[in-house]
């Protein structure tokens, strides 16, 4: 006998800066959906966990690095950071209100409350393709996780991010010789060519394993300096 199919329940529903963002429960999962989009859910977390420890072994031990993570979602990125006694600062940037809230005391609490309450934990809220043009900060690493990647962006103005002006913002608030770490969905070869165009050096993808389709990778590079 099949079991009986159980529909996502949704816990909560915001308009947000760009549109409508919901957070709902399917089974033990929660999902975040984007105007009617899949973002992210709680199933796994390799791939965010990924994106962190490349861009600290990146940095080739360097003492107590300072990481921007643009995106707080789930918050897989956040929670592996904050794990890590390494880091010496964590900045979290995110758009929407209502994922904040929902780490901040809503259902996502119970991922994050420890990261949330580490000190060397700070959340912004900024839409960070704006942060990144304006900030006067400069940091060790950039951990990306905003989109489905460089070409499947949640909103049409992400894509300026991953143009020539967007990641020269990116290598300007870095350190010297930073690094720049984004996930994606799939590979790009057009991607990783726009990284060395605009000066990052050593570029290179990582894959994560999936048994079935097109993995997810992240892309490093290393900033001028």
């Amino acid at each position: 006998m099949t079991a009986a199919y159980e529909p996502p329940v949704v816990l909560d529903r915001r308009e947000g800066p760009h549109g409508e963002v919901v957070l709902r429960r399917h089974g033990g999962l929660l999902q975040i959906i984007a105007n009617g989009c899949f973002l992210m859910d709680t199933s796994d977390g390799r791939s965010e966990r990924l994106l962190i420890d490349a861009a600290l072994a990146a940095l080739d031990r360097r003492p107590r690095p300072r990481v921007l993570i643009g995106g707080l979602g789930v918050g897989f990125s956040l929670a592996h950071a904050a794990a890590d006694p390494r880091w010496g600062g964590i900045t979290v940037v995110e758009r929407e209100r209502a994922i904040i809230d929902w780490h901040r005391g809503g259902p996502l609490a119970e991922l994050t409350a420890d990261a949330l309450a580490d000190p060397r934990t700070e959340i912004v809220e900024a839409d960070l393709t704006d942060y990144v043009y304006e900030t006067s900060t400069t940091f060790d690493a950039l951990c990306l996780d905003i989109d489905n990647g460089p070409r499947w962006t949640v909103t049409e103005d992400n894509r300026k991010l991953y143009a020539p002006d967007g990641l020269a913002s990116c290598a300007r608030a870095l350190t010297p010789g930073g690094v720049l770490a984004v996930w994606s969905a799939q590979p790009s070869e057009e991607f990783e060519g726009c990284l060395r165009n605009v000066g990052f050096q050593r570029v290179r993808t990582e894959e994560i394993p999936v048994a079935r389709g097109v993995p997810d990778v992240v892309h490093l590079g290393i900033g001028p300096g």
